[in-house]
């Protein structure tokens, strides 16, 4: 029951917050502070429905030390963006023509805020942490990063290749972090800093949802392989090899930690020779 109530509170939030960052994606200044408090309230909720069912606060979004490790995740996230960008520049499958929407891109701050904390509170907070406890942390990161991959086939110019990229660079990425560090503030720092640099900083598309007019004047072209066609960078062979390289980063830090999880055995009775012989 424990699961079922967390899932079905963080789904919830989702949904809700989800529904109003959408209302006003349009106003940028209304997307900044509607994100902002989007993200605030998951934190909140997750919080809430972990203190309610399991009698104890939740140390993977403890104040101390959150905006630290937030400010790395966002710098890995903005990094590992960046060295994508910076393959599709060299390799001229990326051009910029000067500034485009400062505002859009404060904008995007907001939107993309909402949306990285909403995610990962549900995929790495309720779904991996839970179905780990079970599983192991293996199993469940590659089950909840195949989930994770499969949800953005329902955005607008999804593709199974897409779906992939994502469960790999993303999915299987981001539970690492979390099984690295113990707390949603690096993961949600990594996925806002991939995101708003994708969107807010190099107006790419993400996760196939369209182009966004972010900081910077761009424009993409070449090999889908590379660039990853409509689907946006992130289906871009250079985001995928980047990813799984963080992935594997990000599992030596669990493992040398001791953060790593063995699969849960259920006790198996012994019977006694009286028993049997009955």
């Amino acid at each position: 029951m424990r699961f079922v109530w967390q899932f079905l509170a963080v789904m919830v939030m989702y949904a809700i917050t989800g529904s109003a960052i959408s209302a006003v994606k349009d106003n940028d200044w209304l997307s900044l502070v509607v994100g902002l408090a989007s993200a605030a309230l998951a934190i909140l909720v997750y919080a809430w429905v972990v203190r309610r069912t399991e009698h104890r606060a939740a140390p993977d979004v403890a104040r101390e030390g959150a905006v630290a490790k937030t400010g790395w995740g966002m710098l890995i996230g903005v990094g590992m963006f960046g060295a994508v960008i910076a393959n599709l520049y060299t390799a001229g499958h990326y051009e910029i023509d000067g500034l485009a929407s400062p505002v859009g891109a404060l904008g995007l701050v907001g939107f993309m805020a909402g949306a990285a904390v909403a995610e990962e509170v549900v995929y790495r907070g309720v779904l991996f942490r839970l179905i780990e406890e079970r599983t192991g942390t293996y199993i469940a990161l590659v089950l909840t990063g195949v989930v994770f991959g499969l949800s953005h086939l329902l955005n607008e110019n999804a593709t199974l290749w897409g779906a992939i990229a994502i469960a790999v660079e993303a999915g299987f990425m981001l539970a690492a972090a979390y099984a690295a560090t113990r707390n949603l503030w690096v993961p949600i720092g990594v996925h806002f800093g991939w995101n708003f640099a994708a969107a807010g900083i190099f107006s790419t598309e993400v996760s196939g949802n369209g182009a966004n007019q972010g900081l910077l004047d761009t424009a993409t072209s070449g090999p889908t392989l590379l660039t990853g066609g409509e689907f946006g960078p992130e289906g871009s062979v250079y985001a995928v090899s980047f990813g799984a390289m963080l992935t594997i980063v990000f599992l030596w830090l669990a493992h040398r930690r001791g953060n790593i999880k063995a699969r849960t055995r259920r006790a198996v009775r012994v019977d006694s020779p009286a028993t049997l012989s009955r």
